[in-house]
Parts: C-alpha cells; structure tokens; sequence
C-alpha cells in the first residue's frame, strides 16, 4: 500500500500556558495520522532495527514502515500486539497467550512464527504479552503474572505470585516492578525483594529506565524515585511535580543527561538533567494526542506511540520553529528584538514574548508592515500609522497610514524617510528625543520599498506601477523631480519590483532577473554578479553574506558571500511554510537568525547546522522493489527482467528509514534515460522502450549534498514482435523472402532472357523471312521481269511476223510460185502459234502465279485454253493492243474475245476485267 508524506505539525516556540519553563524551541513533529498507517488507533509498544525500520505493537497487528511506506501484519488469530523487540533480523512480539517472532521471507514479507508451542505444562490464565526483553541469547517475554524466557528453541517459565508491571536488565541483573512492594531481584526460580522499597509501598509503577548510574522508577501518579543500587529515594527535580499531575507513563533515557518522560495527560517532557529545562510536546504543540503509550530513540530522532496516532521528531536539529494553532498570530511580516525582547509583527498586531510567553501589545491591533528599530526606538509601521513601541505601550507617534519601509538618509544623523500608502514621510528626530514627521510633497502613490542612492536621490518603487528615480529638495520636504522607469528601459515587469542598495550599487529584482542603474550611462542593466542567482530573491544581506530563497515552490535558501563559502538549505518544513514575497530575517548574533513564517517564525543556529552538515553523513537508500503494473520484485542478485506489457508503467520503490522526509536523487540509464529528485519513495516512469536499463538512486541533505548511490539493473524485454522467437522467425522469412526473391528473379530473368531470345529468334525470323521476302520480291521481279521480257519478245516476234505476213500478203502477186508463197505463209503461221513460246510463257507465269490456272478452271470450268491464255495476258494487266500480238489476232478479235471471257466469268460490265483477274 502506498502513502503519502506524513502530514506534519510544527512545534511552538514559546508555549502559550502558565507551566512553561523555558521558551521551547522545538523542531517539527510529523504526525503519522489512523489514516495514514490504516491501522488500530492504540500504538503500545516501539522497536527499530539497524536501518532505522520501525515496527509498532499496534491493536489491529504488527506496523512495519520503511521510512516510505506503512504495511500491516496481522497475526493468525488477529489480536492486539501489545509488545514488540527486535534482535537480529527478527521481531519479536507479545500478544494475548500468544507470543512468537517475525521474519522477512524473499519477497520481503513480514511472516510470523508463534513460539507457544514451545510451553510445556503450564496454561496460559487470560495472559497478554506487555514487555519484551532481549537479553544475550534469551529473549524475556513478560505478562502481568509470569515472565516467560526463550532460548536456544526453549521456552521457561518464571511463574511469581506478584503481578509484574516492569522489568529491565541492571548490572547483569533482571530487576522486576512487582505489585505494589517496589523491585525485587530476579533468579532462575523466583525474585527476591530489593531492600529499601519502602518508598515505594502501595505504588504502581509504570517504567523504569538506568539513569546516573542508577535506576529511574517512573510511577503512574505519584511521578519519579530514583534507586542507585541500595537506597531509593525520590526524584529531586520540580518537573517531578508535573509529572504527579499528568500521570507518568513511560521513561526514555537521550543523551548528555536527557531524559523523555511521556505522559498520558500532557504529552511528553523532554527534560534536560543538567541545566533543569523541560520543554512540553503536546497538543497545542502539535501532537494529535496527549496520551504517550510508548518511547523510542533512534539516532537524533525520537518516536512517540500514541493513543491515537504516531509521531516522530528530530532531536538536536538546528532549525526550530514556533507555531501558532490558535491562529491569533497570524501571519508573522516582521521580527524585531530589542531591548531584550523578541517583537512579531503580524497581520493581526503586534506580540512580544516576556517571560517566556506570547503577549499582544495593547491596542496594536490590524496590519504591521514593519518593525524597525530606528535611534535606539522600536517604531511600528501599521495599517492606521506609525507607532513608538516600549514594552506594552503602542503610542501613535503619526497618523500618516501604512508605513511600509524607513531608510535613514545617508549624511545625516537624524533623518528618516518613509514609505506609505501615499507617498513619502519625513522622520527627523528632535534634540529631546522626540520625532518630528511630515508628509513629503510631490509625491501621492504608495510606496512599498525604497533606497538611498547618494542624499539627494532616492529610488522609490510603487507595488504596481515600477520604479521612481526620486531627486528631493535640500530639506527634504519636497520633490524636485521624479523620473519613472518601466519595461522600455529594460525593466522585465512593473509589478512587485524589489530594490536594494548593496554596496553603493541600487539593485533590482524584477519577474526573478537581477538588474543594477549604471549612473555613468543612466540606463537599467543586467547585473552581472547575481546572475546565477536568477529565480531567488534576496532577503537578508548582513554586509558579507546573502541569503537568497527560491522564488518558485522549491524555496530552497541559499546562503553565500559570491566566493567560495556556501551553504544551501532545502529543509522541508522551512521551504513549506516561508511566506512568498514576504519573507524577511533578522540576525540577534554570531549563530541565531530568525525567519518570519506563513503562521509564526524560525530560529536557525547557522553554527551548530554548519558543524552538523559537514559531519553528517547520508545513508545510502534502499531500494525496496521494482514494481509493473502486475507484479512486484524485490529480488535483485541477477538482472530482472519485466515483461513489455505490464511494463507500461514502472515503479522504483525506494526508502531511507534513517531519515526524516528523505528526498531522492535518481538517474536512469538505457534506451531512454531519465534524471531529478523525488521527494518520495516512489519514482515512476511511463512507457520506457524495451532494453537494459539501469538504475541509480542516493538520498540528499538538507545542504543538497549527495549519498553515495544504489542501483540496480534490469531489462525490459521486447514486445512479442520483437521476441527472440519472433526474430528468429523474422530471420527464417527474410532468409526464405530472399531465396524466393531470387528465385522469382531467377525465373524472371530467365522468363526474361527466353522472351528476348523468341524476340530475338523472331526478329531474326523476320529478318530472316523479310530477306526471304526480299529476295522473292527479287526473284518475282526478276521473273516478272523474265516473264515480261519473254511476253515483250513473243509480241515483237509475233509483231514482226504478222507484218511479214501482211507484207507477203500485199505483195502475193510477186510470187512467182504460189507453192512457194503458200509455204511461206504456212512457216508464218506456225511461227505465230510456236507452242514453245506459249511454254515458255506459261512456266514463267506459272513460278509468279502457280495456281492460278487451276483456281480459275476449277471455279470456271468451262474454259478454253485460248480464254486461259487471255486471263494470263489480262492478269499481267496488259492492254489489249498489247495482247493482240501474243494471240495472233486483231485488236478487235481481242476485245471480242474479252466480252466472250466476262460473259464467261459471269462479270457485270462495270467491273474491270483485268482488276478482277489480277486480284484472283
């Protein structure tokens, strides 16, 4: 279970009630609230281990706190706890009839293991287990009839008739509170009563502690005796009579003579034996209950059990503080001491402490602005004006209202100027020691600070508006001349500017920038000095040291002369509780600071914390578990590995029990790196990518300074996609994607080089078929040519036949011998109709046009062979003039012999003859 920071009060100073007697000075108490532990209201009894882990005897069961978080333990049979004790690494506890010991298991768990079966013979009578007593090897268990004794795995029983109420170890001795007959003297078998207790006849006790060499007999209301070893005799001390009347209950011996007397009326007295002082931790100082159950000191720090509740407080520390519950107080603006006297100024009046405690000032009521001591006078500056304060008088020394600030003016040895609500006031102090106070002419809005640049000059700054270069008249009653400075002369912001005049120089703070005027150029400048002081403000300067405080919500103070010596304090409840914007410091000497607060004040003992942070010496924290959004792990000797879906969120549970409100400083390393401070014990980080990651982890002091740091390792591991087996998997597809890839290239490429060699075959058929063609188109020309050579012949052969013969025909009357002519007609004749040349003709005309006489006679069967050889004339798309030679007959018989084939091939006469023949 998780929790939050304990919810703390802060001590009073001074105690607001007649019984005090010294002005408490107190450190924090950090109350641990029912709600906070979500345990039993009741807390009986305290133990610590050697890292500082509390374990409380609560009603509900067994509290453990780390220093960060509570966890309850119940027992098996979920009784009180009324005892507990630690020794080694277990815890020991009492309970009704029930008694037994804790241990943590591996995963850090608290479990129980009851020794009462251990008791032989014997029968618990409604016992309850009030006190445990680690001696040596044993471990003494006490109920109010028996004292019950563990060792080496056995249990012995101890069984008196008296009731004991008490025991502790003295001298090698178990000294024993029985009845009410005082101590006895325990032995193996019995106790035996000591001598001279006569004192304590008829009396309860309720503690007994060494102290001074002796015995510290606490009773329950007749307060403390004191027992050396032989006599007894009561406590001297006059707290003894307080504690008669606020019903002692329980003891604890501190250091240097210091004791811690819890009570169950008033809380708990921390007493101091050599000086006398007591100083009261109770209600009205914080605690949430006045009935202390139970005591523990560990180291500087002192655990209170409480009928309601727990609280813790840190011993010897140097920064203590005053309180105001009541809220009469108010918010503290100003702290003056004078004359002996410690002064608070309020937004209720004015207070004064006198006798150790707080008093009002009479009729100071309303608003103080300022408390200043001025000319060996305390004067106030109030809402309704400024008053001379002397002890318990507030007398009005001017009506002039809201006196914010007085400065002397320099070179003079009685003249003050005020701020106010309307301008400036003129202070000057008579020769009889009275003021005289007048308002300043020239100006008429407020002014909350102001500073001396050299007599004459005066910086002013009004609460909104920015700042006034003021130039005052030689008696200081006027204004002469007043120049405003804003955000054009480099001024960041006009509002809540602060100014301060240090060492000569007028410095400004504006929205967390330090600025000076440089008189030489008469501009605002950036002021390079403080620069690294940037974000704080300054409120103390004692000449040789600065004390800043953050302006953001860290408010850590930082205390420096700008050279080597530094000192940061980052106390918690101070940074809480300084009121912004308001807070202000005053030194009463060499060690002792006080600081105003939001509901009082704080003294710091600037010493005694130097001496404690350089001796100091920081724990190295623990780190508790790692925890994911499912699971815990606190198991670190190897590196852990968290799985990636629950590691969405991580959280490094962290603790340091030795201190009080630890903070952290942290760093992780790996894929996505992360560093700061935490001011608990839990550091959580989001989303972090899968990896190895390291983590580092030390406390840090109230100075800021480091532990030396604890880690640990551990791996995210990589989401399912990116597991081992996935990247296997990834690798096998990538493998068989790249085999694929190239076999589909392979068999691409070789698709490919198949594709471009039938390209390549077919381009070269082509080639080859269009060389083919080329050629027949050669050989066809050339046939053609042959065939057309041949027809050509033929016709002029047959041309000049038929002219012979026509010649011979004409001229046949010159023959002289018919016969003979006859014969030469007959070999003309024959010479025409040379079946050779018709042979000829066909063979060629048949290489050029092979089918074609079958094609024709099988579609026109009824075709001669004089048609034939027309239908090769006509293809060859020759004229009719030019075939009447090839046919031996006349153009005439030609063209008739035309009609005849169109009749023939049954073609209409608007077709032509020829087209047809040669497209068949």
């Amino acid at each position: 279970m998780r929790i939050n920071k304990s919810i703390y009060f802060f001590i009073p100073l001074f105690l607001l009630c007649a019984l005090a007697h010294s002005q408490n000075l107190l450190p924090p108490v950090y109350n641990h609230t029912l709600l906070e532990y979500q345990g039993g209201s009741k807390n009986w009894d305290l133990a610590v281990n050697q890292k500082g882990e509390l374990f409380v005897a609560n009603n509900k069961g067994l509290l453990h706190y780390n220093g960060e978080k509570w966890s309850l333990n119940r027992l098996p049979n979920k009784t009180i706890i009324r005892s507990v004790a630690v020794k080694g690494d277990s815890i020991f506890t009492g309970s009704y009839e029930e008694f037994g010991l804790w241990k943590k298991n591996e995963l850090g768990e608290l479990k129980y293991t009851s020794l009462t079966h251990l008791i032989q013979g014997h029968e618990f009578t409604s016992e309850e287990f009030w006190e445990i007593l680690p001696i040596g090897d044993a471990v003494y268990f006490r109920s109010f009839s028996a004292i019950y004794m563990f060792k080496n795995g056995k249990v012995e029983i101890l069984d008196p008739p008296e009731v004991i109420s008490d025991f502790i170890d003295y001298n090698n001795e178990i000294i024993v509170a029985a009845g009410n007959m005082g101590l006895y003297r325990m032995t193996e078998t019995e106790i035996l009563p000591l001598d001279n207790q006569d004192l304590l006849h008829g009396k309860t006790i309720t503690d007994i502690i060494q102290f001074n060499g002796g015995l510290l007999v606490g009773t329950k209301l007749n307060g403390c005796y004191f027992f050396d070893g032989k006599d007894l005799s009561p406590w001297s001390p006059p707290i003894n009579e307080e504690l008669k009347m606020h019903q002692l209950n329980k003891l604890l011996n501190l250091k240097n003579g210091k004791l811690v007397l819890g009570t169950i009326k008033n809380g708990v007295y921390v007493y101091d034996s050599q000086t006398m002082d007591s100083k009261i931790i109770n209600r009205e100082s914080g605690l949430q209950n006045n009935t202390v159950l139970s005591l523990l000191n560990f180291k500087d720090q002192l655990w209170l059990g409480l009928d309601n509740g727990l609280a813790r407080i840190r011993l010897n520390y140097p920064i203590t503080y005053y309180t105001d519950y009541s809220g009469v107080l108010g918010m503290v603006y100003d702290i003056a001491w004078h004359e002996g006297k410690l002064y608070l100024g309020s937004n209720t009046g004015v207070f004064y402490f006198e006798e150790d405690t707080l008093k009002f000032v009479n009729a100071s009521q309303g608003h103080v602005w300022d408390l200043e001591v001025v000319d060996g006078d305390l004067l106030c500056g109030h809402n309704t004006g400024t008053y001379k304060i002397q002890g318990d008088s507030f007398d009005q020394i001017t009506e002039i209202s809201g006196g914010y600030e007085i400065r002397k003016v320099p070179e003079q040895n009685n003249l003050y100027i005020q701020g106010t609500y309307n301008g400036l006031a003129r202070f000057l102090r008579e020769d009889n020691a009275e003021w005289s106070i007048s308002r300043i002419r020239g100006l008429g809005f407020p002014i909350k600070q102001l500073c001396f640049e050299n007599p004459q000059t005066l910086w002013a700054v009004h609460p909104y508006k920015g700042l006034y270069r003021v130039q005052m008249s030689k008696n200081y009653d006027s204004i002469t001349n007043a120049q405003a400075y804003d955000h054009t002369d480099n001024v960041p912001s006009e509002y809540n500017i602060k100014i301060f005049n240090i060492k000569n120089q007028i410095i400004f703070n504006s929205e967390g920038k330090w600025l000076k005027y440089d008189p030489i150029l008469d501009q605002i400048i950036t002021f390079d000095e403080f620069q690294r002081f940037n974000g704080k403000e300054l409120f103390f300067f004692d000449g040789k040291h600065f004390w800043f405080v953050d302006s953001d919500r860290n408010k850590e103070i930082v205390h420096t002369d700008l050279k080597s010596d530094s000192l940061l304090i980052s106390d918690i409840p101070l940074r809480e509780r300084l009121a912004p914007d308001s807070q202000k410091m005053i030194r009463i000497n060499d060690s002792t600071l006080f600081v105003t607060l939001n509901d009082g004040f704080a003294q710091i003992n600037q010493i005694e914390l130097k001496k404690q942070l350089m001796s100091q010496a920081l724990p190295v924290p623990e780190i508790v578990a790692l925890h994911d959004e499912i699971s815990s792990n606190n198991q670190f000797s190897d590196k852990l590995e968290m799985p990636y879906t629950h590691s969405r969120i991580l959280t490094c549970e962290v603790a340091a029990p030795e201190l009080m409100q630890a903070r952290y400083q942290y760093q992780l390393s790996g894929p996505k790196e992360y560093s700061g401070r935490a001011e608990n014990g839990f550091i959580e980080f989001q989303n972090l990518p899968h990896g190895n990651y390291t983590f580092s982890v030390s406390t840090v002091g109230i100075d800021n300074s480091v532990s030396k740091a604890n880690s640990i390792e551990f791996r995210i591991a990589p989401p399912w996609f990116l597991s081992n087996l996935m990247l296997t998997l990834y690798v096998a597809l990538g493998i068989a994607t790249i085999f694929l890839v190239r076999f589909y290239n392979r068999r691409k490429l070789k698709r490919k080089q198949r594709e471009i060699e039938r390209r390549m075959q077919k381009e070269q058929e082509e080639k080859l078929a269009d060389l083919e063609k080329e050629k027949l188109a050669k050989e066809i020309r050339l046939k053609q040519n042959e065939l057309a050579s041949t027809t050509l012949n033929i016709a002029k052969k047959n041309e000049v036949i038929l002219e012979l013969k026509n010649m011979l025909v004409m001229n046949k009357d010159k023959f002289s011998n018919s016969q003979r002519y006859r014969s030469f007609i007959k070999k003309l004749n024959n010479s025409i109709q040379d079946t050779e040349d018709w042979k000829r003709f066909e063979v060629s005309f048949k290489e050029l046009h092979e089918d074609f006489f079958e094609r024709l006679l099988k579609t026109y069967p009824s075709l001669t062979p004089k048609d034939l050889k027309l239908c090769a004339y006509l293809k060859m798309n020759l004229s009719t003039k030019e075939i009447a030679p090839l046919m031996a007959i006349s153009i005439r018989g030609v063209e008739i012999h035309r009609y005849r084939l169109r009749k023939k091939l049954e073609i209409d006469n608007s077709k032509n003859l020829s087209n047809f023949l040669i497209t068949f």
